[in-house]
This record gives C-alpha cells, sequence and structure tokens, in this order.
C-alpha cells in the first residue's frame, strides 16, 4: 500500500496550526504520486504540491518564480476554475494565464493572497533562494517583503471552510535549496513559520516507482513476472542514494540504448560513470589467469597478497558481489606492512596489469593530507571558498577515469577527518564534491596501504618496535593485525572503516635473506640491460659480485627500497665516478674487479 512521503505528512498536519511553511532539501526532485490506487508515477514537486492542498480543500494554488512570473497550477484530474478571475482579484494582470512580475509585486501580492477572502488558496513561492543575493545584507526591496512576510505570519487568521468546516490559512510556501536561504530573523523563534525537509528518497519511495518504470522499457510486457520482480529489485538496490530524477532519466536512458530489463543495473552503470561497456569484462582472463607469474616478477615472496589481490580483481571481473546495495567500489584492499616490502609496488603491478600501463593509478600521498581542513583538497572547497570552480583532486581524477586503482599511501598518515569521506566511499560507493556534483566509485579498486603495526605505542606515550624480522610471520601478522585493530578502534574511535574494510587487510612480511637475494639478483640483471644502453658491457668478478651483495644486504629492515638504496651507494654512484674519469667509447668491455664501500675498481 503506497504511503505518502513524510514531508507531506508533515505538511498536511500543520496546515490547519501555521500559516507559513518553508520547503527545503530534495525539492528539484520527482516525487512518487498515487494518481489513482495502484498507479504510481512520477510527478514534479509543485504538482505534488499542489495535489496535496487540492485533496485537502483549496481552491487555488498559485506559483511564482523570477522568470515566469505569476501562474495558478492546475492538473487534468485537479483543474483550476477562475484562474484570470483569481489573478486579477490579487492584483495582476494577467496574460494567457500568467503575470509577470518581481520582487516589488510578490510583495504586495503577499498581502492581498493572505488576506483574501473566500474558498482558501495557497501560495507557493517557487526559487525562494534567489529571491536576496546575502540574506544578511538585503536590499530595501528585499527587506521589505520579508518584513511583510514576517508581520504577515503572525496576522493571518484561520478561518473554517468546506463542507466540513475544517481551519484554512491562505497558506504561503516558501521553496528554498536550505533555510539559510532566508533571513534568519524571519525564521528563528516563529512560530507561524514551519520547516520542513524534504529528504531524498528512501528505498520504499524508489521501490513505489521503479515497477511503473520497468514496464516502460522495451519488451518488458513480453517478459515473464519473475524477471521483472527481479529487475525492480535490482533497480531498487543499484539507485541506492539516488533521485527519483535519476531513477526516471535511467528508464529513458534504457529504452533509447536498447538495454534490457534484466541488464537494468548496466543502464544503472552508463548513468553514473558514462562507461557503454563494462570495462571489468574487457579485461583479458587469459593475462589475469597467468598473473602470479607476472606479479613475481616484481614482487617478491607475498604470494599470500598476491593470491588475495588477485582474488579480488577476479571477483570485479567474474561480477560477484558487484550487484550489492550501495555500489560499493570493485574491490577494496588494506596493505600493511614493514617499508619496502612490495606494498605499493602491488598496486602498481596490478595497475599495469590491468591498464598495461603502471602509471595509471591514481595515487595520494596520505601525508600531505594530515592537516584539519586537507579534505578539501580531496573533494574540492564548498561554496564561496578560494578553489570552490576548481574541484577536488579526487572527485576530478574519478570523474575523468572511472574505471581506475586508486592508491592512498600512507593511510595512517592522514587527518582522521579525511577518513569520513573513506567512509562514503566504502559504503555508498560515491562522493559528493565541494560543488554538490556526485562522484561515483562503483568501478574503482580502493587500495590502502600502510605502516601501522610495525611500531607501537606504549603507556608512557614511547614510541617502539612492535614486530622485527627476526620475528616468524605468524607473529608479524598477528602482532599487527592487533596494532591496526587498536588504532582504529581505541585510538581513532572510527571501529566502521575496519568494518568496511573487512577480511581485505593483508600484512606483508619482512624481506627475508633467501627473498632478499632473488630482489638483489633481479636489481643487478636490471642495471646491467640498463647499462647496455650505453653501448658498453658490464661484468662483474667473482670476488666483486660477492663483496657487492654482502654490501647490499647487510640490513634488510627497509627491505626492497633499502636494498636499492645501498646499490645506489655502493655501485652507481661509484660506478659513474669512475666512468666519468675514464671516459670509455661504445663497444669497450668494463669489468669491476673489486667493491668496497662507496668505491669500486674496474678495468677496460
Amino acid at each position: 500500500m503506497f504511503e505518502n512521503p513524510r514531508w507531506v505528512r508533515d505538511l498536511l498536519r500543520f496546515l490547519p496550526l501555521k500559516s507559513q511553511f518553508v520547503l527545503s532539501g530534495n525539492i528539484r526532485d520527482l516525487q512518487a504520486c498515487e494518481i489513482v490506487p495502484s498507479v504510481i508515477t512520477p510527478q514534479s514537486f509543485e504538482l505534488t504540491v499542489y495535489r496535496c492542498l487540492k485533496q485537502v480543500g483549496y481552491e487555488h494554488v498559485v506559483i511564482w518564480d523570477p522568470l515566469s512570473g505569476f501562474r495558478c497550477l492546475q492538473t487534468a484530474d485537479f483543474p483550476a476554475n477562475n484562474t484570470d478571475q483569481l489573478l486579477q482579484k490579487l492584483g495582476l494582470t494577467p496574460e494567457n494565464g500568467k503575470a509577470a512580475g518581481g520582487v516589488d509585486l510578490l510583495s504586495s501580492v503577499l498581502e492581498r493572497l493572505v488576506n483574501f477572502v473566500g474558498d482558501p488558496i495557497a501560495l507557493l513561492v517557487d526559487f525562494a533562494s534567489q529571491l536576496s543575493v546575502r540574506t544578511d545584507n538585503l536590499t530595501p526591496a528585499e527587506h521589505q517583503l520579508f518584513t511583510r512576510a514576517l508581520i504577515l505570519s503572525h496576522q493571518a487568521k484561520v478561518r473554517p471552510a468546506g463542507e466540513n468546516r475544517q481551519p484554512f490559512f491562505n497558506t504561503v510556501l516558501w521553496v528554498v535549496e536550505k533555510e539559510g536561504d532566508l533571513p534568519d530573523w524571519f525564521l528563528v523563534n516563529n512560530p507561524k513559520v514551519r520547516s520542513i525537509s524534504v529528504a531524498k528518497p528512501d528505498h520504499i519511495a524508489r521501490r513505489a516507482l521503479a515497477g511503473a518504470l520497468i514496464k516502460g522499457i522495451s519488451h518488458a510486457q513480453q517478459l515473464p513476472d519473475e524477471i521483472l520482480t527481479q529487475a525492480e529489485k535490482t533497480f531498487v538496490n543499484s539507485t541506492e542514494g539516488m533521485l527519483l530524477l535519476d531513477m526516471n532519466a535511467i528508464a529513458t536512458l534504457a529504452r533509447v540504448e536498447n538495454i534490457g530489463v534484466n541488464v537494468i543495473a548496466d543502464a544503472v552503470r552508463r548513468y553514473k560513470v558514462g562507461v557503454t561497456e563494462d570495462p571489468w569484462q574487457k579485461i583479458d582472463r587469459e593475462k589475469i589467469q597467468q598473473a602470479e607469474t607476472f606479479i613475481s616478477q616484481r614482487v617478491k615472496g607475498q604470494m599470500h597478497a598476491v593470491t588475495h589481490m588477485l582474488d579480488i580483481v577476479k571477483r570485479a571481473i567474474t561480477g560477484i558481489g558487484v550487484n550489492r546495495k550501495g555500489n560499493r567500489p570493485r574491490g577494496v584492499m588494506f596493505l600493511a606492512g614493514p617499508t619496502g616490502v612490495g606494498k605499493t609496488e602491488l598496486a602498481k603491478t596490478i595497475t599495469s596489469l590491468l591498464f598495461n600501463d603502471e602509471s595509471a593509478y591514481i595515487r595520494f600521498d596520505m601525508s600531505e593530507f594530515s592537516s584539519e581542513h586537507s579534505d578539501q583538497r580531496l573533494i574540492g572547497a564548498p561554496p564561496g571558498y578560494v578553489g570552490y570552480d576548481v574541484g577536488g583532486e579526487l572527485t576530478n581524477a574519478i570523474r575523468e577515469k572511472p574505471f581506475s586503482v586508486v592508491l592512498f599511501d600512507e593511510i595512517e598518515k592522514a587527518h582522521p577527518r579525511i577518513l569520513d569521506k573513506f567512509l562514503q566511499i566504502l559504503d555508498d560507493g560515491e562522493l559528493t564534491s565541494g560543488r554538490g556534483d556526485r562522484v561515483y566509485f562503483s568501478e574503482a579498486l580502493i587500495i590502502f596501504t600502510s605502516n601501522l603495526g610495525i611500531y607501537k605505542m606504549t603507556e608512557t606515550g614511547k614510541r617502539e618496535v612492535n614486530v622485527s624480522a627476526d620475528d616468524s610471520f605468524d607473529v608479524v601478522q598477528l602482532r599487527v593485525k592487533n596494532e591496526i585493530d587498536h588504532y582504529f578502534k581505541v585510538v581513532l574511535n572510527r571501529p566502521e572503516i575496519l568494518n568496511r574494510i573487512g577480511e581485505n587487510i593483508v600484512v606483508f612480511d619482512f624481506i627475508r635473506p633467501e627473498i632478499a637475494e632473488q630482489i638483489f639478483q633481479q636489481m643487478v640483471a636490471n642495471i646491467l640491460n640498463d647499462f647496455k644502453q650505453t653501448g658498453l658491457t658490464l661484468t662483474f668478478s667473482p670476488n666483486a659480485m660477492h663483496s657487492l651483495k654482502m654490501l647490499a644486504l647487510t640490513d634488510l629492515s627497509n627491505g626492497g627500497r633499502g636494498i636499492r638504496n645501498q646499490l645506489e651507494a655502493h655501485l652507481l654512484n661509484p660506478l659513474a665516478r669512475e666512468l666519468f674519469a675514464l671516459n670509455p667509447q661504445a663497444g669497450q668491455h668494463v669489468t669491476i674487479t673489486s667493491v668496497q664501500a662507496n668505491a669500486i675498481t674496474l678495468e677496460l
């Protein structure tokens, strides 16, 4: 059974009690209306208000907006008679059922309407947010309008009307985006004005409209009821947080692009992110099947993390869990562990696997977002602030590339306020920019990296080592997860973030000696390949290679990045120094015969 939304019920309840109303919030959306029993159809906000007022006994509803001036609303089932005569009684000169008028005329008509004698009427002041530029600095005409409205709200008298002699005012309804668009002194502590917030459509409202929209899609009438029922359920769930106006547009898109009812989620995705085909379905499955070999060439010794990451990618490709309420991102991973063990490298490798370009990911170094208001860099500055028209770095990037890998590096360094934005992304799959635009993450793969758990704070506030390379991986994994759990639940008081990430927290192991040697060999091989590009050939004597290995692998606390740093210090820098001095010619062979700390010996 259809039930009017709460704002309609509130309006009808207070009509006999308040002389004026302020309607704010979702006032530009369509509204689900029951035009006849069991027939639900979308109608504009203005017509919804009109139908409500007519049903309870109002004779006329006059609407004013800055462009069209005054006119009387009407519908086929609720026609309005003698509209020109009414406008004339209000001091207007109607032409084609309309009467132009600015703020001055609105002010005078307002008084005539409130004191109008006869059957009850209402005035709907649409786009009232545009009546003034600044509510704290009104022009004389604007100040006169709202002063008159304030006085009339108190002077208005309720009187009985209709067969049942119900109490009525000649009601004034101000339609604004937000309450702050009207002067505070008009609204605050005014017992004769009722503010009513119009909420976004909930699950019930979307479900009430979904059936009619589904049936309007091409060939839907020929499909079995069970398919239509499932499509309706999918339609409702996949439009969580969206407007009825959006749902109507999606149904139109499905008709225009001939999208079947059984794949209505495809129409929702096209409307949200502008992608015609599901990009995840276009990924080479054979390439993903062989991905472990590809990834192991770049990420060493973390096969448990690689397997988990590939599971997420495979879920995104197969669509398992995709049609979920709220349209969350295709996958979420939280990579934790020591520095230099391959967390960021895994994210780059996955990006290369998906896009054939490791630089195609969107990366944010969260150490740059440690201040309280740094969230404005992500979503954009709010209206009235410098940079408002530029937009946010994150929202702009996702709008441009909705199918992407988004990497948030070192998440623990971000200000806690930033984490509220991540909650929206992980839970609803969307983020509202500073300009009010909604950006959808339903096609994105979200990866967080963190060093949490490697160190911990003691009761005295001292920072001490929590895990080391001497600990087994099981111990490392347990201690790191416990510290992450403590950080989000106790330190930040944000347990809901862990709940959104779920079981996708993956702890990376320290670089163990056998893995370190593999990394060393690969880095040296890359150096030799790069050296060939200069036209020279480089080789090592056995003693030189052994010495270099000992120097590079002495301290593994900084992981693979530390090995690279040692190679730069003990090989690349002294090698460049010697070659610059000797100036060998292309085609010559260079042999490194000895390697010492920050120094080498070579022969040509």
